[in-house]
């Protein structure tokens, strides 16, 4: 059986832990906590650690997904998350350009952790106020080819779809590698 280990990450709020929580065959393992700051109030917990899903694509391969928190505070768990990933997903809510540097931020910290593929999930693009995927690119200042896919996270076929394409990334690198 192959195991394949995959990290979302994403600024704080953008959707990772829902992310996870909606294709996950298990109970998600999950680290959250209540908010104690007003100024993050956007909502009620955040992952403090990590979330931890899996996922059964058929009988001779197993997904690991560990979702890692958003908050500056808790990115000393980037790092410890990033070991032995063999993908990364980058979550960016569609609807707050205010987290668009950030996004970026986080995406030069993973890729600089371990040279793997990676895909950037455009969350929340059913909301009117959200960002083209084009827009977005542009936003993030993303090549071409760079996989960025519109999401919605609390949906499963989507999130499905954004993981497969991660996953057929990992494994085209694993045959030319």
């Amino acid at each position: 059986m192959q195991t394949v280990k995959m990290v979302v990450t994403g600024p704080f709020a953008a959707g990772k832990t829902c992310f996870i929580n909606s294709v996950s065959e298990i109970d998600v393992v999950s680290t959250e906590r209540k908010i104690s700051s007003e100024a993050e109030r956007i909502k009620e917990t955040t992952t403090v650690a990590m979330d931890f899903g899996r996922i059964t694509v058929d009988d001779d391969l197993v997904l690991y997904i560990f979702g890692t928190p958003g908050q500056k505070r808790f990115d000393f768990m980037w790092e410890i998350l990033s070991e032995g990933m063999l993908g990364f997903i980058v979550v960016v809510d569609s609807t707050r350009p205010e987290t668009f540097r950030e996004a970026k931020g986080i995406l030069h910290t993973f890729r600089a952790y371990a040279p793997t593929p990676y895909v950037v999930a455009a969350n929340k693009q059913y909301l009117p106020d959200a960002w083209t995927v084009d827009d977005l690119r542009i936003a993030l200042k993303l090549d071409r080819n760079i996989k960025m896919l519109p999401c919605v996270a609390t949906d499963k076929e989507s999130v499905k779809g954004v993981l497969l394409e991660l996953l057929y990334s990992i494994l085209e690198e694993m045959k030319a590698g």
